[in-house]
């Protein structure tokens, strides 16, 4: 049991997990560059930006999983995790509408709701870090398989019929996203009126 003259250690904001993380930001504008540059013609560039999409997406859980193991959760890491996803996935979803593959209101529609929710945690520091839900993890995860599957070009080997799968994919993500948008803000209002009825 701690005492008041024993100092609590805190982990270094520079570990590992958060190394992971910030280098899965660095790699979104690669990833980026290699899908615009190849310009929807379904060469080597695209399937190199989908391979570089998924094992950078893939790290969300690897440095989510050493910092409850070590102990090293940071408020920077619960800052910087949902930035990196938003900046991958935000990236590939404007892009595939660039390309004309995906409908701009459904970018527009995660874009608004992913930017809302990151501009609403960082209100709230002032109070409390706000770390992701569990609705807001299998949010992440399936936007993250819809995206994976939007960007493999698998219908130069499958056929056309694993468009369906890609539609049904992304419309399940559009609506947890959605949905966990909603639940964010209904559990942050009733967060805020305990601590305003304990006050």
């Amino acid at each position: 049991m701690a005492t008041p003259s024993t100092p609590v250690v805190r982990p270094s904001n520079w570990n590992l997990p958060n190394l992971i993380t910030i280098v899965r930001i660095l790699l979104a504008p690669v990833f980026i560059y290699m899908l615009l540059a190849d310009a929807g013609q379904d060469g080597a560039l695209r399937w190199w930006a989908a391979a570089l999409f998924i094992v950078a997406i893939a790290t969300d859980g690897i440095d989510g999983a050493i910092a409850r193991r070590h102990n090293l959760v940071t408020d920077l890491g619960k800052i910087l995790d949902p930035i990196a996803d938003k900046v991958l996935t935000g990236g590939a979803l404007v892009c595939l509408s660039i390309l004309g593959e995906l409908w701009w209101w459904v970018t527009i529609v995660i874009l608004v709701r992913e930017v809302g929710i990151t501009v609403f945690r960082f209100v709230m520091l002032k109070d409390r870090v706000i770390p992701a839900s569990r609705g807001g993890k299998l949010k992440t995860v399936l936007q993250s398989v819809a995206i994976s599957l939007a960007l493999v070009p698998l219908w130069l080997l499958l056929g056309d019929w694993i468009y369906w799968v890609n539609w049904t994919a992304m419309a399940l993500a559009l609506i947890v996203t959605v949905v966990t948008g909603f639940d964010y803000l209904v559990a942050a209002r009733r967060e805020n009126r305990l601590q305003h009825d304990r006050g």
